[in-house]
């Protein structure tokens, strides 16, 4: 079952929502302040050098912002410390066709959030796509992203990200680029592949829950879909963080490889570590193939000190572990190198 707008956003304060006006920015140009009835984008289009804030106030803000890469080094933070306070909504589609009829917007096209910006902090907010499957029944590009980060060094920070077919793009600006993003204290939520990109990402205590759905098919989906190129020694790694489910147990895999159709070389690769894995992850065959022509077993996929009843281990072959040696290699200072994001107070 295709969740309700007011599920997926369950917990919004204010319920007060942009019209999609100018921002009364401060005088300071270093700080910019949206409210409720000012618009997200067009404080990012006044940026008008490096180390700039956007403070977004309390509300929902349904639009579409595009932060491009000449904007580096913003942060934009919710004014509030609770990051259901301010939301950032919009309802594209991957199927969605374009208003000047020039064709559909395409995975990555249908997010509503997109940064390019390399050193990008976003931290204390709400990211969402609320495009609902049994809204658009013919349209079958059901993709629908909240948020397409690429740019080296792009830091999130208690953000909520909600939607449900391919929630997080953390991808990278360019094949032979390994572009380093940090999620910490996240709630990432989906269904189908809702982690996913080439990105050499961190997951640090994040929350990933996976969604209900009406089918009658198992697995309902997956968590991760990473898509790592073969040359990147690191792709995701999420530790110290949990998986929970708000569907039935064994529904959801933990992981299957997506090597994509314009990019053949790409080997994912992903460790999940100290982790706790609920019920709703099938423990017994907790990866599976995109296709069968790139079988999991051969990618890079691995697991050490997990706990919870979704990291039991009843077929050793299909939960490859690292040894404590491998695991001292997967870290976030060895996929983060000189960047240090974590070392900087909340």
């Amino acid at each position: 079952m295709s969740l309700p707008r007011r599920t997926l956003l369950a917990g919004i304060a204010g319920g007060l929502t942009a019209t999609g006006t100018a921002p009364a920015f401060a005088h300071s140009r270093r700080v910019l302040h949206v409210r409720p009835g000012d618009s997200v984008q067009a404080a990012v289009d006044a940026v008008d050098g490096p180390g700039r804030t956007i403070l977004v106030h309390p509300g929902t803000y349904r639009e579409v912002v595009n932060i491009p890469a000449d904007k580096g080094e913003l942060t934009l933070r919710g004014a509030s410390r609770d990051p259901r306070a301010a939301v950032i909504v919009f309802d594209n589609a991957n199927g969605t066709p374009k208003p000047d009829g020039s064709g559909t917007y395409g995975t990555a096209g249908s997010a509503t959030f997109t940064s390019a910006a390399p050193g990008l902090t976003v931290r204390d907010l709400t990211l969402a796509n609320d495009w609902l499957r049994a809204d658009h029944p013919d349209i079958t590009g059901t993709q629908a992203v909240a948020a397409y980060v690429t740019g080296d060094r792009s830091h999130f920070e208690k953000v909520r990200l909600l939607a449900h077919q391919d929630t997080l793009f953390a991808d990278t600006t360019a094949l032979d680029a390994f572009d380093r993003q940090y999620y910490r204290h996240c709630h990432i939520e989906g269904d189908v592949d809702f982690v996913f990109g080439r990105a050499r990402a961190v997951f640090d205590a994040c929350h990933f829950h996976t969604l209900q759905r009406d089918v009658a098919f198992t697995p309902k989906g997956m968590v991760f879909a990473p898509a790592t190129a073969r040359a990147n020694p690191y792709g995701f790694l999420a530790l110290r963080g949990r998986i929970t489910s708000g569907a039935e147990d064994a529904a959801y895999k933990i992981a299957r490889p997506w090597v994509p159709s314009y990019e053949t070389t790409a080997w994912p690769s992903l460790v999940v570590r100290d982790t706790w894995i609920g019920p709703g992850i099938d423990a017994v065959a907790p990866y599976t193939n995109m296709r069968d022509a790139y079988p999991w077993q051969t990618m890079r996929f691995r697991e050490y000190a997990n706990s919870g009843p979704g990291a039991v281990v009843p077929v050793p072959e299909n939960r490859p572990q690292l040894t404590a040696e491998e695991a001292a290699t997967h870290t976030r200072r060895t996929y983060l190198g000189d960047w240090r994001p974590y070392e900087r107070r909340p």
